[in-house]
């Protein structure tokens, strides 16, 4: 298995180095082998370099199983720069069109839900992730007049729809939930009527070819009021990119914050380059004290390893992940773990 490594900026390093740890650690223990290779692109790069991604990057990387990204995100660079020029420019180069997001409640970890624990939070949400807002498509009329006209557009095919629900229906069946196998599209049909009716038509399409998944449909507004008053409804929820990126965040908080929830953007094509990240940000204002929490990350690995061919060395280490957070820590906050970064790591390592 060849892997490239972004460590990135802030605390993306300290956090993938932990992922690392436990890679070497799994890895020995499942008996399987592996490479990584090291590259330096993100904030720093482009302070010296005024380059995000340098030329014949892409084709490079396109040589990986997979690539673990730590965090992109520098307080020296505006807001959207590195974003768009790396996270974004490689899941368009790559086409990972699923952005996958698990969304467990760990043993121990606190939720804002009252009365609710990790027998209610045990859901998964696919994301579509090339298409709709993110497609750039949009400009500026009469740009800083009182006359300005901006627009953003958003696009929908057949084919990034069919892909995206498909390959859900295809988790939902694998993942075999015993509550019963159900999955939910979240759209806007009633507003969005032009794009949207083309997810809930190529829905209730594909749909036939599965009739032991139950097919359910949310409006995006009520998916999030049932995301906080009934969980537990959950087994997998489809949706478009902008209302997913949105979903996904509140469904962070209530598996107990960025600190732990960790995606795939992945291409499950023959041949396909996915990338897996935590979803906490760079946390610029932690970096360099071995004080943030690596869990994230190392749930990253998880993913990374479940979707790259060695799906029992993934489970290995998610339950090692849940040993650590049900018996070891304090709390999954910065500063507040009762371990220090590398420590957890260490935890981790131990428990597998």
């Amino acid at each position: 298995m060849k892997i490239a490594v972004i460590g990135g900026d802030g605390t993306g390093p300290e956090v993938t180095a932990e992922a690392v740890k436990v890679l070497k650690a799994v890895a020995k223990l499942e008996g399987f082998e592996y490479s990584l290779k090291d590259y330096d692109f993100g904030g720093e790069r482009y302070l010296k370099t005024g380059e995000i991604l340098p030329a014949g990057a892409v084709a490079e990387l396109r040589q990986y199983d997979a690539i673990f990204l730590g965090a992109i995100g520098h307080p020296d660079v505006a807001p959207g720069i590195l974003e768009r020029g790396l996270l974004l420019q490689l899941r368009f180069e790559f086409d990972q069109y699923i952005n996958l997001r698990p969304v467990k409640l760990f043993p121990g970890v606190e939720t804002p839900l009252a009365g609710k624990g990790p027998e209610h939070i045990n859901f998964v949400v696919v994301r579509e992730n090339t298409e709709d807002m993110y497609a750039g498509i949009g400009g500026f009329l009469k740009k800083n007049t009182p006359d300005e006209v901006a627009t953003q557009t958003a696009v929908y095919t057949r084919k990034g729809c069919e892909r995206c629900i498909r390959w859900a229906f295809e988790y939902t069946r694998k993942r075999n939930n015993p509550k019963g196998k159900r999955l939910t599209l979240v759209a806007k049909t009633n507003v969005l009527t032009y794009g949207h009716d083309l997810w809930m038509r190529t829905f209730d399409e594909v749909a036939k070819e599965y009739p032991d998944v139950e097919k359910d449909y949310n409006h995006v507004d009520a998916c999030c009021m049932w995301m906080v008053k009934n969980p537990e409804y959950y087994d997998v929820i489809v949706t478009t990119n902008m209302f997913g990126d949105i979903i996904t965040d509140l469904a962070g908080i209530l598996q107990g914050g960025m600190g732990v929830a960790a995606g795939g953007n992945i291409n499950p094509d023959p041949g396909g380059v996915s990338m897996y990240e935590p979803m906490g940000g760079s946390a610029p204002k932690y970096t360099g004290k071995n004080v943030i929490n690596p869990i994230a990350a190392i749930s990253a690995m998880s993913m990374l390893l479940e979707h790259s061919g060695q799906p029992a060395a993934g489970a290995r280490v998610l339950k090692a992940i849940q040993i650590v957070t049900g018996t070891k820590m304090k709390s999954q906050a910065a500063g507040r773990m009762g371990y220090s970064t590398t420590e957890v790591g260490d935890l981790v390592v131990e428990a597998l």
